[in-house]
């Protein structure tokens, strides 16, 4: 049984440190997943080290909590008394951390393995999915905390706050973002798991949409004995991974959604400008509330949020109310300011998919005022593979100005730019044209923009910098 949200004396108390997490040093402490480990790990009263390559918000928040960060990577960084050295899959073999780290026989521990061992002791309940799993994932952190749970979280991004993309709590539920582009997920082992969607992404780790399927299923087999899988009804590729699951026939399976044979049924989703009021059938009962983002897509992770809490033992009237009260997390449809009558949001789709879905949801907000797009391509193999679908997603915004592809991990592939966006938005009739550089794209935008527009920085990269850049170029 859950923990009493009315009495949080009742939670559990903070599991111990692993051995080998005493004293350990990260490689990129500050990276979205890396940090929250390292957080939680400082929290739990481990001597925690890192080095990255710049000054971050995450790395501010550390230091705070008293771990010790160098900038750049030297393996004079590495303590000789490290426990441990964490990597996430974006570090490269030749990193002299890590290569000292050989030298000296230091543990080497994946990310994914270092938060599965944090969770062990916790009731897990993981979100996984090609979209949507750091918003739901806050979702229920914020829920269950305002319920008085206190879970333990670990989020790909931060809530309201710099430095807010994880918490040790003092509560027994612990909620994780599960990741599967490099199949890391298949390390947890959650009470409750979340599927939002599967689609073919990460191209440099997935051949196919089979290879796709492979991998959810054995995410969906790691669901521990008596535990559930709570999987969309409205994707495609989520109704096939039901499919496969239920033949199997391992694990209890429960669907959301609009589609008429979901176990769960959204009855209605009423947009309320950048807000919405969702009413759902859960055993029998129906049940409204709201959803303080804009887009069905969100309000579809709020109803995936519910099921799961139920699923948890929390009372399915008590978590409604309690989804009310989150507000957002940074990045996703964020408001960055306003200047001039324009509001200047920020959006971290990268993905057709969830590109579509942003602009859907911002276009339904926009009033009569013209939603314009500064777009930065995320990797060269995705924007190799769905390059094409980027474009189309474009024709729905007004007018697009489109930056270079930010490299993050990877080396450049011969004829791959972001041409191939723009040659594939033009054709679907969008109005778009192409910066050289971050700096120029921020003026062209704010120069096209007029009261009453929404601007969005889109993107998985760096772009989310020049929203300030904007709000200054739009000034009167």
């Amino acid at each position: 049984m859950a923990a009493d949200a009315a009495d949080p004396a009742t939670a559990a108390a903070s599991p111990t440190v692993p051995a080998a997490l005493a004293r350990p040093h990260f490689i990129g402490i500050g990276g979205a997943g890396m940090s929250g480990i390292a957080k939680i790990l400082s929290q739990r009263g481990a001597r925690v080290e890192g080095s990255d390559a710049r000054e971050s918000l995450s790395v501010t928040a550390l230091r705070g909590l008293g771990a010790t960060v160098h900038l750049g990577h030297d393996a004079a960084n590495l303590a000789a008394d490290a426990t441990s050295v964490v990597v996430s899959s974006a570090i490269r073999p030749d990193n002299p951390e890590l290569a000292a780290a050989a030298e000296r026989g230091v543990p080497v521990v994946h990310r994914s393995d270092a938060l599965a061992a944090l969770m062990e002791a916790c009731r897990p309940l993981a979100v996984a999915g090609t979209h949507g799993k750091t918003t739901t994932t806050s979702m229920l952190a914020v829920a269950l905390g305002s319920l008085g749970l206190d879970p333990s979280y670990a989020i790909g991004g931060d809530l309201d706050e710099p430095g807010s993309n994880a918490h040790n709590g003092r509560g027994e539920i612990f909620v994780a973002e599960a990741d599967e582009s490099d199949r890391s997920f298949h390390k947890y082992a959650p009470e409750v798991a979340i599927v939002l969607n599967v689609e073919l992404d990460h191209h440099a780790n997935y051949a196919s949409m089979e290879e796709i399927y492979e991998s959810f299923e054995i995410f969906a087999g790691r669901v521990r004995p008596g535990g559930t899988l709570i999987v969309s009804a409205d994707h495609e590729g989520a109704r096939e991974l039901t499919r496969r699951v239920r033949e199997r026939g391992d694990v209890k399976v429960r669907t959301y959604g609009e589609a008429a044979d979901a176990d769960v049924r959204v009855l209605d989703i009423t947009p309320h400008g950048l807000t919405s009021e969702t009413t759902v059938l859960l055993d029998g009962t129906e049940l409204t509330f709201a959803v303080f983002v804009p887009g069905r897509h969100y309000a579809s992770n709020a109803v995936a949020a519910l099921v799961a809490g139920t699923e948890m033992g929390l009372p399915a009237g008590d978590l409604a109310k309690a989804l009310g009260t989150y507000t957002g997390v940074r990045r996703r449809l964020q408001l960055m300011g306003e200047a001039n009558g324009v509001q200047v949001i920020d959006s971290y789709a990268h993905h057709p998919t969830e590109m579509t879905a942003d602009l859907e949801a911002i276009r339904g907000g926009a009033g009569d005022g013209r939603v314009l797009v500064l777009f930065q391509p995320h990797l060269f193999s995705r924007t190799q593979e769905l390059g094409t679908e980027m474009g189309e997603a474009l024709a729905l915004a007004d007018a697009s100005v489109v930056l270079d592809i930010y490299p993050a991990r990877e080396d450049p592939i011969p004829g791959v730019t972001s041409e191939l966006i723009i040659d594939a938005a033009r054709a679907a009739g969008a109005d778009v044209r192409h910066a050289e550089s971050r700096t120029a794209g921020a003026e062209l935008v704010a120069g096209m923009a007029a009261p009453g527009d929404l601007v969005l920085t889109m993107g998985a990269g760096d772009v989310t910098d020049l929203g300030p850049r904007i709000i200054a170029g739009l000034a009167p």
